[in-house]
């Protein structure tokens, strides 16, 4: 079966909220989208209060590179501006914020690897 790229993107965004809710993270919404781009996941971390904003990465394989070269200083600048963008948008207010990557690999394997990055930006 061929899986589109949104398809294996969508299963990436599922493993990683699941993930986290494992983590004791609480999601607050997925896809949230302005003119200026998206947020894959906001989250709360229920142990310190703070808010975080997580990219997912999902591949199929090893050939765009690790966790480190998927998430470069300019997605970070852009995670930022994403994350001001939403919380100008929140009644709320959190002690602390924090930008995640969490790099998913569906391979040939029947497990998916998950590796999270924590505090990139």
């Amino acid at each position: 079966m061929q899986w589109t790229r949104a398809e294996i993107g969508a299963l990436g965004e599922d493993l990683a909220v699941e993930h986290l809710g494992g983590l004791g993270l609480t999601v607050l919404v997925r896809n949230w989208r302005c003119r200026y781009g998206e947020l894959d996941i906001v989250a709360v971390d229920n142990d310190s209060g703070a808010v975080v904003f997580v990219e997912v990465k999902t591949r199929t394989g090893d050939g765009f590179g690790g966790l480190a070269e998927a998430v470069t200083h300019a997605k970070v600048r852009r995670l930022r501006r994403l994350a001001g963008l939403w919380l100008q948008q929140q009644d709320r207010h959190w002690p602390a914020v924090r930008i995640d990557v969490i790099r998913v690999r569906i391979g040939r394997s029947r497990t998916p690897e998950i590796s999270h990055l924590r505090g990139v930006g």
